[in-house]
């Protein structure tokens, strides 16, 4: 037997805040049945090209510790460095930068209620061979 996951879900204080962020950054998009609005006590943003669904929901406590389950993004159209720029405008910040000097690595970042997420390179930059590093 086997489960299969059907939504990745934050505990925050602003559900509808967070989806705004969180839409902005993958493109996901609200049920328009049931439109996110402020105040509202649970979010919900789906992926229209694959199952995957994320669902905000309100919890009267705040993030205390580093979380124990993340998400790790790849830019679709873009380079890594590109993405984490563009992130940063829409509200995240940066937790650590684990970037490498010969171009591998990633960034993480921390979204508007402090849940890090990791930015990983696009597909295109891991098909590009990577030099290796000399003394």
């Amino acid at each position: 037997m086997t489960v299969s996951v059907t939504h990745i879900t934050f505990d925050c204080s602003d559900p509808y805040r967070l989806s705004l962020f969180w839409a902005d950054a993958t493109g996901f998009l609200p049920d328009p049945d049931d439109p996110n609005e402020p105040g509202t006590d649970e979010a919900y943003l789906a992926d229209a090209h694959g199952p995957t669904v994320l669902l905000f929901i309100r919890v009267p406590e705040g993030k205390i510790v580093k979380n124990r389950v993340h998400l790790d993004v790849s830019p679709t159209d873009a380079t890594r460095d590109e993405e984490v720029e563009r992130l940063r405008g829409l509200g995240a910040t940066l937790v650590d930068d684990r970037r490498d000097s010969d171009g591998t690595g990633w960034v993480v970042l921390a979204d508007p209620e402090g849940n890090e997420f990791c930015v990983e390179r696009s597909a295109a930059e891991r098909a590009t061979p990577v030099e290796p590093m000399t003394d």
